[in-house]
């Protein structure tokens, strides 16, 4: 087991193969700065090589907010060449989890803003409560999405309502999130984090370095030409037998028993 070190901004909990991490910044509604971010690579960090760790879900302290957006305390004096590797730093602790090799559940619990919307996408699946907000508010700051939010949410509700999302700033509903791809699902408060966990032991309950294979195919299949990405699947499908889990996993069904997976 990897050793998990103290954090300030965030909390880190690991039970049953599935590690919590909760930002912890309720005062300022969980926003993002540079403390919590660096803890956040940390922490995933130790989560993906941590053998006991099988998936991730990340949710917000409290109940008003996941991630109410970016500490724009910390934006005063910030150059121009300072604000890109602003920007780079969270882009690539949010690539990190969107590549982790192993699922990340956003419980998405209140405002989703920002940089916190941003986190959000980065997440292989969002589950939202009612009383969720999602929203890319920037240009209101005279500024645009710094952390993925031009480039992801395109990817998942299309251009023309990704356009609207950003160039408006407007806030968008759980249940219109729900309608338009941002989020897998919508529950009440009380079943979020429940419906989080159902959702990750159905994923550890198959073969992790079947689901690592996948989300690669699927997430770098998306910059790839449909030819390409074939080429990617079948290469990665022939990984997949290549392994004892493989071979597990086709015996217990033979069997009619449930598959006992190493990850091997």
């Amino acid at each position: 087991m990897a050793i998990i070190p103290t954090f300030e901004n965030i909390r880190y909990e690991l039970k049953d193969h599935i590690a919590t991490i909760t930002v912890a910044r309720p005062k300022v509604l969980n926003a993002l700065n540079g403390a919590t971010l660096a803890e956040l690579a940390t922490a995933f960090t130790a989560a993906g090589e941590d053998k006991e760790v099988l998936a991730i879900i990340l949710t917000g302290e409290g109940e008003k907010a996941f991630v109410a957006g970016a500490d724009i305390t910390e934006f005063s004096g910030v150059t121009a060449m300072d604000a890109v590797d602003f920007a780079r730093r969270g882009q690539r602790t949010f690539s990190l989890i969107e590549n982790l090799g192993k699922p990340v559940i956003a419980a998405v619990n209140g405002f989703a803003l920002g940089g916190g919307c941003e986190l959000a996408m980065a997440c292989t699946i969002r589950i939202a409560s009612e009383s969720a907000r999602f929203g890319q508010p920037e240009t209101k700051l005279g500024l645009i999405p710094g952390y993925g939010g031009t480039q992801r949410l395109p990817r998942l509700v299309g251009k023309g309502r990704a356009l609207q999302i950003i160039l408006t700033g407007d806030m968008v509903k759980a249940d219109e999130a729900l309608r338009i791809g941002l989020v897998n699902e919508v529950v009440a408060a009380a079943e979020l984090l429940p419906r989080a966990e159902a959702i990750a032991k159905k994923i550890i309950a198959n073969a992790p370095i079947a689901t690592r294979l996948t989300i690669d195919s699927v997430n770098r299949g998306l910059d790839m030409a449909l030819g390409e990405g074939l080429e990617l699947e079948a290469a990665n499908f022939g990984l997949s037998f290549a392994t004892e889990d493989k071979l597990e996993g086709t015996k217990a069904f033979a069997e009619k028993r449930a598959p006992q997976f190493q990850g091997k």
